[in-house]
């Protein structure tokens, strides 16, 4: 098979390394990649969004199979262009992929279906939303932009103050752009946050492992919000009694919600759930991999991806016994000292070759690209995602770490408690 794989970060060079082991595939490509990925795949400079070209590729190349792994492409509905050009591709249709590109299309279908979330408000109108806030609403509360913001279109504000200034950010400012056209006042719930990937092939759903991600930039968890500074897989606050009441609550109702608004969801649904004093709550859905759960999570899948993949796509995801090693993975993101703000890039890394040949470390890429002289040089916020497998969390989490110092370049920059909660559960 020839496969390509869509985007450009530190998710794709975990799908590349998962397609790279299946024995049915004998070429990658991917667009744009990044010098990580090249390892892997022939990397083509085509962006995410350029559709008409990724289909002409796609043509030329004979490509046998597409993944797209960014959540902009298939918001805009890259599948749909693929699929009407005969060419298969896994990942939700545009009008699935709305659970992740609307928030408040997310928001009513819960509501709807009755699955488990915040309370909640959608708004169109600044004042409107601003009226609210003075007149209804409790505190902390969050506000989200409607739209696909990076990750960081959320504002938790503890006063109406913070709140009002919140929602000009949004929607006045448009600091996340048209992502806060419309938006989502919710009530703020407490509890640990937990990640839990799924396939789903438009009726029935596998759960992969679960995650727990540190959002925030500075140790703590204090700082602005990011696209996550490392991860863990699995969290030990997901239990059976959690995993039971989600899978009959919220896992399988989402599934068949989708379907019955006729939008049968096929690819990756990806659950962020608040474990609140009162029960699991979805926080938000994605329509893909997370960056960096794809991370921790499929270094430790035992199956050959592309047979899960093709399952989704084929709609027999029920005949998969999908299963994942008993043991832990951590992923510590370096970082660019000044991410999420402002950052320089163009430095030099050196000691990328300490992971050759290790099948416990893995050195992802997320923002790196080749220089003039062939050098691998930063080129992002997020650097490299430093992934350890080990027998359990603790020895995953010290491996990691260990790793990190296999890698140096200029302004590097991470936190020091990733997998932290781990002590305390």
């Amino acid at each position: 098979m020839k496969v390509l794989i869509v985007g450009s970060g530190g998710r794709e060079h975990a799908i590349a390394t998962s397609v790279a082991k299946s024995p049915k595939v004998d070429k990658i490509y991917c667009a744009p990649g990044n010098a990580g990925i090249a390892a892997l795949a022939e990397c083509v400079p085509i962006g995410a969004m350029e559709f008409d070209k990724l289909v002409t590729f796609s043509k030329e190349k004979s490509i046998d199979l597409v993944i797209v792994g960014m959540d902009d492409p298939l918001v805009g509905g890259l599948v749909d262009a693929l699929e009407a050009a005969g060419i298969r591709a896994f990942g939700p249709r545009k009008n699935a992929a709305i659970l992740e590109g609307s928030k408040a299309f997310s928001k009513d279908l819960m509501k709807k279906y009755n699955i488990p979330t915040a309370a909640y408000e959608n708004f169109d109108d600044a004042e409107a939303a601003k009226e609210y806030l003075k007149t209804k609403a409790e505190f902390p509360i969050v506000l989200k932009a409607d739209g696909l913001a990076l990750g960081k279109g959320v504002l938790i504000c503890n006063t109406l103050e913070e709140a009002l200034a919140g929602v000009d950010t949004i929607m006045t400012d448009k600091k996340f752009g048209s992502a806060g056209n419309r938006m989502v006042i919710e009530e703020f719930m407490t509890g640990r946050e937990v990640s839990v990937l799924s396939y789903v092939d438009g009726k029935t759903i596998k759960i992969m492992s679960s995650a727990q991600d540190h959002k925030r930039a500075k140790d703590g968890d204090q700082g602005l919000n990011t696209g996550g500074m490392g991860n863990f897989s699995p969290s030990p606050f997901y239990t059976a009694e959690v995993d039971a009441f989600c899978r009959k609550y919220i896992y399988q109702p989402t599934v068949d919600a989708m379907a019955a608004e006729g939008r049968p969801f096929k690819g990756v649904i990806f659950f962020g759930l608040m474990l609140t004093p009162k029960g699991p709550r979805v926080l938000e859905y994605n329509a893909r991999f997370g960056d960096p759960e794809a991370q921790v999570v499929l270094p430790r899948m035992k199956n050959d991806m592309i047979d899960v993949v093709n399952a989704c796509i084929d709609g027999t995801l029920d005949q998969v016994d999908l299963q994942f090693e008993d043991n832990a993975a951590v992923c510590v993101v370096l970082a660019s000292d000044g991410y999420p703000v402002k950052y320089e890039k163009g430095f030099p890394i050196t000691g990328l070759e300490a992971f050759e040949g290790k099948e416990d470390y893995f050195c992802f890429h997320a923002g790196t690209k080749f220089d003039a002289d062939g050098r691998i040089v930063t080129n992002g916020g997020r650097v490299l995602g430093i992934t350890a497998l080990g027998r359990d969390l603790k020895e995953a989490r010290a491996k990691a770490y260990e790793a990190t110092e296999w890698v140096q370049f200029d302004n590097k920059y991470m936190r020091h408690d990733i997998g932290k909660a781990i002590d305390e559960a």
